[in-house]
């Protein structure tokens, strides 16, 4: 359907940015093509910002991020950033004058504020500026490939005109991403550069990222127009993992599934160059799987380790424990596309099978909770409208905010308010309000807040109680949640990911981030495995190999409440969601 992914016969641009949703194979490509490209006799550099990168297992060697020269590719210097380090530092950096000016919980606030996602990603594009912006290194290299772009919103963050030093102290609304520009007056000039030598179609060329599923294309379109209204227009996509060989149910479901997606592409790559790279059978380290990954077909079989558990737990035993514990509030949390939804549904149904009174809700912007389950199996569903409660939310602040502020900073508001850290707190408000109202059932909710976002909520109360100016207005509904939240004895987070790197080094950030807020999750869950099917095809009986060390991994993690959910070919909704207890 599409061309192979081929470096020699793609006209190259001096910057290459690799981006995609997590897990969809943008270190692998990104590595390959700068191998590919070094074979050649090209001088490369290559530089990882992404904060579960795995590049020092890809190249089994240790990095830094000054640049290391690969032995065996003595054209290619590789350099792996920490952005969670450097965004550490570069928090320090912006409240370190205040600490001993200002009182302990202010502190606390601000620290909050610095502490998102959203800090992270300028602390890395603070880093990587000076790559793209390098006159000497683009005179030494001859391709700069980072792995991991910058997000839309980070870019128009960057092109405001609002005062950053200022803000921190002057905002008056509460949304997540307060100040984290503050600090870089110095660097505007370098940032402006940098957002210039990106949008120079002669320069740079953006590198979508996807695989043959839905969710991840619907991802990789809503980057890719983000980013083209900010003027990046060079981009072209690879569709990564494209099953070629089908010979069983399995293998035949999983074909099936990627070609209808592939037939139903969102309508905003219809005009964009696409490339396709076939389902590698084998993990992307070492160089000699990174060479063979852009051009070798036929499988590698290695030597993967040994299952380090005897009894995996199945779902009905965490079903179990919810009921047994009694558990008034239950979160599923993960990133997009691990199965949250269906997972979410299928605890509710479990529950409700038991007897409780459970009400189930959902974020989902398709609804698509309805097409799962119904209340037809004696629970009742909600559906939380993202959009609207996000639009509800800007109007209450920016309402707030032109009481006193200025056209310019009120653009700076307008750009605050589309971080995905609001977003998250919009949505939060209107779960608080669902919880509140749901005192006498099981409330089990689909997609939860981050630590991030409760502590951001838990830090501006305590800021509101020792600064007359408000900060925004909490809700008594969010007030009385956040304890509940902490109640171990009331709620529960279940973490959802994927037998996979990526997922699961996300999925245990995300559980140090739920500590952080006070909030322990106990239970793991691994969803579509092929370890646990019993697939005969040669490529997916390896992949299934390759789980094992995640599946170990997780089993580390959870000090063994985890379970194992098999990759199943059937339409998991209704009744068939019991197939999954």
């Amino acid at each position: 359907m599409y061309k192979s992914f081929n470096i020699s016969s793609i006209k190259l641009t001096k910057y290459l940015f690799f981006t995609g949703k997590g897990g969809v194979g943008k270190t692998s490509v990104a590595c390959a093509t700068a191998i590919s490209l070094a074979d050649e006799g090209k001088k490369i550099m290559l530089i990882s910002t992404d904060p579960a990168s795995n590049l020092q297992d890809v190249f089994n060697m240790e990095l830094n991020n000054k640049g290391v020269t690969i032995h065996d590719v003595p054209n290619l210097v590789v350099a792996n950033f920490e952005p969670e380090v450097a965004a550490r530092e570069y928090r320090e950096s912006v409240i370190a004058p205040f600490r001993d000016q200002l009182p302990e919980v202010v502190i606390k606030n601000m620290e909050e504020q610095l502490s998102g996602s959203c800090t992270v990603e300028i602390a890395a594009f603070n880093e990587f500026s000076d790559f793209i912006t390098d006159e000497f290194k683009a005179v030494e290299f001859d391709h700069i490939i980072f792995d991991t772009a910058p997000t839309g919103h980070t870019l128009r963050m960057l092109q405001l005109p609002s005062a950053w030093s200022n803000f921190i102290s002057e905002s008056t609304h509460g949304a997540s991403c307060l100040g984290q520009l503050s600090g870089l007056e110095d660097r505007k000039e370098v940032y402006k550069k940098a957002v210039d030598n990106l949008a120079n179609k002669d320069k740079t060329t953006l590198i979508l990222v996807a695989r043959p599923e839905d969710i991840p294309l619907k991802e990789a379109e809503r980057a890719s127009i983000e980013l083209q209204d900010l003027g990046i227009n060079n981009q072209f996509l690879v569709i990564n993992g494209v099953l070629e060989s089908h010979d069983d149910v399995l293998s035949n479901s999983i074909y099936e599934k990627q070609k209808n997606a592939l037939m139903d592409m969102p309508e905003g790559f219809k005009k964009i160059k696409t490339f396709m790279i076939p389902l590698r059978p084998y993990n992307v380290t070492g160089l000699e799987n990174v060479r063979a990954f852009l051009n070798d077909d036929h499988v590698k079989f290695e030597n993967s380790e040994k299952l380090k558990i005897d009894i995996i737990p199945n779902l009905s035993d965490v079903i179990d424990d919810l009921y047994n514990s009694n558990k008034k509030v239950i979160f599923t949390m993960g990133k997009g596309g691990v199965g949250k939804t269906t997972i979410a549904a299928t605890i509710a149904l479990g529950l409700a099978k038991k007897g409780k009174k459970v009400h189930l809700t959902t974020t989902d912007p398709s609804a698509h909770l309805k097409y799962v389950l119904d209340e037809s199996y004696g629970i009742t569903i909600s559906n939380i409208d993202e959009l609207h409660e996000l639009e509800r939310y800007k109007e209450v602040v920016l309402t707030k905010a032109r009481e006193t502020m200025s056209d310019e900073d009120l653009e700076y508001v307008e750009e605050d308010l589309r971080s995905p850290c609001t977003q998250e707190i919009a949505v939060f408000r209107a779960f608080a309000e669902i919880v509140e109202r749901s005192e006498n059932e099981v409330v089990v909710i689909d997609t939860a807040p981050t630590g991030h976002t409760l502590l951001l909520l838990d830090s501006i109360q305590s800021y509101n109680k020792e600064i007359e100016r408000s900060q925004g207005d909490i809700p008594d509904s969010i007030k009385k949640l956040l304890p509940k939240l902490k109640d171990g004895k009331e709620t529960e987070v279940l973490i959802v990911t994927l037998p996979e790197t990526t997922p699961v080094y996300e999925a245990n950030r995300l559980q140090a981030d739920l500590n952080r807020a006070g909030i322990i999750a106990k239970w793991w869950i691994i969803n579509s495995s092929l370890y646990a099917t019993n697939t005969s095809n040669e490529i997916l009986k390896a992949k299934a190999n390759n789980e094992i060390q995640w599946i170990n991994k997780v089993n580390e993690i959870s000090k063994g409440y985890f379970t194992l959910i098999k990759w199943s070919e059937a339409d998991l909704k209704g009744k068939n969601l019991l197939e999954l207890i």
